[in-house]
């Protein structure tokens, strides 16, 4: 049992799923226990606790945690003095920036930044929200909105900024947006002190080396082939590849084997044009992670 540990921070509520699916891709069994805010994970080095992703900068910042993902926004919105180690582009829904935007009823007269002059505003991001007005030159009262944001217009609000995806639930609701205030992504963060460590700054750069391996993997794939020689020139123009394909001997001299990584959208485009240039015992293989 080692003496040295790395205090992780976890995200909870809606990026919780999808951060302990990204580790498990990245080879470690993350895993949450009933009620329980600590998290276990099959590495005695790391210590994970479960904390709200609004509240995670400030835990890192202060020394409470040594590192921890959180969203770009969050450390915007808190003003926390943090290290951004990495961009970890994953969310609850898909693999994209989510966006904060100004959302009024579609029948709502407001248009553009100017128009919310003296209107009430409703979000969770309420520093954000201020200094966004505070650059139009706009007077609003923002107020902290504690969830449901989405059916407080028009009654109790005459506009929300709300974190979105899709859109899909803004138009659910009946609303339509106005313009973008931010655009976030998820951050792996440390505090200083952890990241001049060098013990810890070579468990959290490790850590995220695996991370990115699996992120680099999804929507890819392995092809792997049986070519003749004389069939080279032409099979290899229909590659597409991350680098050069990996092109091996086999027993037949006339023979070669070709492997190649590339997006898996591309495969049932290309294996036609594959077969029709020579390629033969084409199999396709799902990828764990890449890492260059």
């Amino acid at each position: 049992m080692t003496d040295r540990v790395l205090k992780l921070g976890i995200p909870a509520g809606s990026l919780q799923e999808a951060t302990a699916d990204l580790f498990r891709k990245a080879g470690y069994k993350l895993s949450f226990a009933g009620r329980s805010y600590y998290p276990t994970i099959d590495d005695p080095e790391i210590h994970c606790t479960l904390i709200r992703a609004q509240e995670m900068a400030r835990y890192v910042e202060d020394g409470s945690l040594d590192c921890g993902l959180t969203g770009k926004d969050w450390i915007v919105e808190n003003g926390a003095v943090v290290e951004e180690l990495a961009e970890l582009v994953f969310s609850k829904v898909s693999r994209r920036p989510v966006r904060w935007v100004l959302a009024v009823p579609n029948d709502s007269p407001i248009q553009t930044p100017q128009d919310l002059q003296g209107k009430r505003i409703a979000t969770e991001v309420v520093n954000i929200t201020r200094r966004w007005l505070e650059s139009h030159g706009v007077t609003a009262h923002v107020e902290f909105s504690w969830g449901a944001t989405e059916v407080k217009p028009p009654r109790l609000a005459d506009a929300i900024v709300e974190v979105t995806e899709t859109g899909s639930s803004l138009r659910a609701n009946n609303l339509r947006i106005v313009c973008d205030l931010l655009e976030s992504t998820t951050r792996f963060i440390a505090n200083a002190p952890a990241a001049a460590d060098p013990w810890k700054r070579r468990k959290m750069d490790d850590l995220l080396l695996m991370l990115q391996g699996a992120m680099a993997a999804e929507a890819k794939v392995g092809l792997m082939m049986n070519v003749r020689r004389a069939d080279l020139a032409s099979v290899l123009p229909v590659l597409p590849a991350l680098q050069n394909p990996t092109i091996s001997n086999l027993s037949d001299p006339d023979w070669v084997a070709v492997m190649t990584i590339l997006d898996e959208a591309t495969v049932r485009k290309i294996i036609p044009d594959l077969k029709r240039a020579g390629a033969t015992g084409l199999v396709e293989f799902p990828l764990n992670k890449v890492i260059d």
